[in-house]
């Protein structure tokens, strides 16, 4: 239904979609400018099922709360490091799960990334799966943040070839793990994305 929706609303389009490993724990790493980023990075990952992480102001709202629990979305406290909903992200990862991630933290006010939130280097180094990094286009402008209702404009997913957890192993100059640096790369990665469909 909600792919059907986005095409005919938003003519959505998917490239890349077989970059995304079809068993085994893997986080899917994307930007973050709209309301419609996760239903969309739902839709486009057709061969799995993808959890999320949300604020867990949105379970305050009964229905809301309903609905998000039975799509199996990990609540996080952002106002400070929720460190059960991370612990809990990673056990679904470790048990093979697909979850996605936005590392920016919250949507975009502006539509142009941001640097990744603190918390989601650690995670990623903790879960040790691989990441498929993927930029989302077009969002901003149908919905973006504070804007009251969807309007029609053309969006898209792409996804990114695998990083390796292998490739994610970055450490300091002490030997020790730079959460900031993995966060970076990530980053990174997705912004290649966002330069080769023209952001």
């Amino acid at each position: 239904f909600l792919y059907l929706a986005l095409r005919i609303k938003c003519r959505l389009a998917i490239r890349g979609e077989e970059h995304i490993p079809r068993q085994g724990g893997i986080i899917i790493a994307s930007n973050h400018a709209s309301y419609l980023d996760p239903p969309i990075v739902g839709v486009a990952s057709r061969h799995r099922i993808v959890r999320f992480m949300a604020r867990d102001t949105l379970f305050e709202t009964k229905w809301l709360g309903w609905l998000l629990t039975r799509f199996g979305v990990v609540a996080l406290d952002r106002t400070k490091g929720d460190v059960g909903a991370i612990k809990a992200a990673i056990r679904l990862l470790k048990a093979g799960n697909c979850v996605c991630l936005f590392p920016e933290g919250t949507r975009s006010v502006d539509g142009e990334l941001q640097e990744a939130k603190g918390g989601i280097g650690f995670l990623i180094h903790k879960a040790g799966v691989p990441v498929v990094p993927a930029y989302i286009k077009g969002t901003y402008e149908a919905w973006p943040k504070g804007a009251k209702k969807l309007v029609s404009h053309p969006v898209s997913i792409a996804f990114g070839p695998v990083i390796t957890p292998e490739s994610l192993r970055i450490e300091d100059e002490r030997g020790k793990p730079d959460f900031a640096a993995i966060g970076g790369l990530v980053m990174d990665k997705i912004a290649l994305l966002s330069s080769k469909t023209g952001s």
